[in-house]
């Protein structure tokens, strides 16, 4: 019985390493495109907290519009600056209410 065990772990092992040599060989992945070597694509960027709570992001929103939003530690606070929003500098409240904007 100990010993049917034994050979039985063997072959599990052994199959588990075959297979996942055979499986990278055969659905590996094709390169992507290497991005320039003085920069980085992306369409988001964000900070985030110890706790993974969001703090700060750069990107863009599903219309396109580029945006910089910073975050209060509490989350009741975000600064939003974005050049395609009438208000490019706005402070708002959790709830939404603006607190103070500019231009």
């Amino acid at each position: 019985m100990q010993k049917q065990m034994l050979v039985l772990c063997a072959a599990a092992f052994l199959g588990g390493i075959v297979g996942g040599i055979l499986g990278t060989q055969i659905f590996a992945s094709t390169s992507v495109e290497a991005q320039k070597p003085n920069g980085v694509n992306a369409e988001e960027f964000l900070l985030l907290d110890a706790r993974g709570n969001a703090r700060a992001g750069l990107g863009l929103d599903a219309n396109g519009e580029v945006g910089l939003v910073l975050r209060s530690k509490d989350g009741g606070r975000t600064l939003t600056l974005s050049p395609d929003e009438p208000s490019v500098i706005k402070l708002v409240d959790r709830g939404g209410r603006m607190l103070w904007g500019a231009p």
